[in-house]
Formats: C-alpha cells, structure tokens, sequence
C-alpha cells in the first residue's frame, strides 16, 4: 500500500505527519518504507539517521547539433514542443535550451540530415537509506539548476515497487510534482490548517484528487487557530477528518529540533496507528 501525505499549500505539516506516522508504523512492527518526493526541499533525513545502501542517478538524454552537419532548415525547431531549440537560419545559429528540453526525441526524428545527436545530463539521485527494523528511507534530490523534478520524483517511486508499505512525503502545491506523487498512491492523506489559505489550497487539492479517482481523508493541523469554514466544507463534501493536531508550542519545540512527537509521546504513536487502520479500511472498502 502506497499512503500520499500532501497539501495544497507548503507549510501545513506534511513532513511532520509522514515522519510521525512513519514512527508509529515501525513501532507497531509493521517494515514500512519513507519516500521523501519534495526533490527541490527534501527534508525528511533530519528526523533519521540511516546508512546509506545506494545511490541512483536519475539522466536525461538532450540533443547536441553537429552544426558541420546541420543545413538550418528548422524542421527540429517546428518538431519541438517544449521550444528547446532556438535557432536563427540567416546567420546560422542553432542552440538547445537543455533547461527547457524533456528529451522527447522529436528533433532527433524531424532531422534529415543525422545532424543531431544525443548526451545525458543528470536531473538528480535517488538514494535508499536502511534504518533500524529493516525500515528504509529513499530521498529524491534535484540538481541545482533543474527546473522540474518530475523525472527524479518518478525514479524515486519506481525505487519503491518491490516495498510492501510506503508513506510517501509529497512535494507542496498542486502542480504537476504533486500529481506524479499522489498519481501514484493508494490513498491520500491531506494536510491542512483551519485558515482561509488553508481551505482554499485544499479545494484545489480535492479537485485534482477527484479528477484522478483517488481515495482521500483529512488532518487539520494547528486547530484551534483560526475558523470553522474548513470544518464546514469538509461535512458538505463528506470528507473524512482524520485527526486534528492542536496548536501546540511544544509540537513546534520538538519538531523544530528534528525530534518527533511520536517517540517522545506514545499517545501520539496510538492516534497514528489507529488512523491507520482506519485508512487500511477505508481502502479496502473503496476497491
């Protein structure tokens, strides 16, 4: 089973509730594995410390034109849809945007002249971490200058085909990193916070989840903040609220240091197993 943990907005405390259910899964017995998609921020090696087993690194083939072959027609500029080949005939320049390039393979197909060629550039890695109870962690990191961790996302899933429990911790915002996380899930757990903002970005969150068929539930962190228009919403669209997590200084205190709750309060370890089981029913119920 695959358990999205995601938002519409950053901020919420997704981090918090993948680590902390993460926690209280091992120490219930259960060999569940942590898959840290927010490749432009990963975070979730703070709370662990794991040895690392391997390292993966994710490439991308792009185009190179051998301009000694190259006629300037401008079929692989018209070929392109992503506008990665900027080109000038008169005065015979040609350049690929490799930052704007998604290795399609379009140009190399709309020239004649075997005038283009490929070469790999890396996106980003995907490593695996074993922690303790035969646990692992597996963190997706993009390499500075990579516009889209899209592709480091997917290898970062792929890394965990043969795991039988993974809690994946989604990139913020709804675009497409988000959608190549939760696409990928059995079930999605939304982290939100009870604030104008916060209910806003959920709405969005629950319209792509809607589009995509996927099963989901709610948290609502830091209640007691703000309103009561979240709760609302969610009774109107019979929504599941999972837990609440109150605005709390001394949640902050713990997390702030790379401490998690979970360990440091068994009540915490319960309320995340039983909502849990709670998912593992839900599922099993939608399919």
């Amino acid at each position: 089973m695959k358990i999205a943990v995601a938002s519409g907005k950053g901020g919420t405390g997704k981090t918090f509730v993948a680590t902390n259910l993460f926690y209280a899964l091992q120490n219930e017995g259960l060999v569940p594995t942590l898959l840290d998609c927010d490749a432009e921020a990963p975070n979730a090696g703070i709370f662990f410390n794991g040895k690392k087993k391997h390292t993966l690194e994710v490439v991308l083939k792009v185009p190179e034109i051998d301009t000694k072959r190259c006629t300037y027609c401008g079929k692989c500029h018209e070929y392109c849809n992503y506008n990665a080949v900027f080109i000038i005939p008169p005065v015979k320049v040609i350049r690929i945007l490799e930052e704007l390039c998604h290795g399609c393979g379009a140009c190399l197909y709309a020239c004649n002249e075997k005038a283009i060629n490929e070469k790999e550039i890396c996106l980003g890695k995907v490593s695996r971490f074993d922690l303790s109870l035969g646990a692992s962690m597996i963190v997706t990191q993009i390499c500075v200058g990579v516009y889209s961790p899209v592709k480091v996302i997917q290898a970062g899933v792929r890394e965990t085909n043969d795991d039988p429990l993974v809690i994946m911790d989604s990139p913020p915002g709804t675009s497409c990193p988000f959608i190549q996380t939760v696409v990928r899930a059995d079930y999605v757990l939304l982290v939100t916070e009870p604030t104008p903002f916060g209910l806003s970005d959920l709405k969005h969150s629950i319209t792509i989840l809607k589009g995509l068929d996927k099963s989901c539930g709610v948290i609502i962190n830091r209640s007691g903040m703000g309103d009561r228009a979240i709760y609302d919403f969610l009774q109107q669209q019979k929504i599941p609220l999972l837990m609440e997590i109150p605005f709390d200084k001394s949640i902050a205190a713990a997390y702030a240091k790379g401490d998690l709750v979970a360990m440091q309060n068994k009540a915490w370890c319960e309320k995340l197993f039983s909502m849990f089981n709670l998912i593992v029913a839900n599922g099993n119920s939608h399919h």
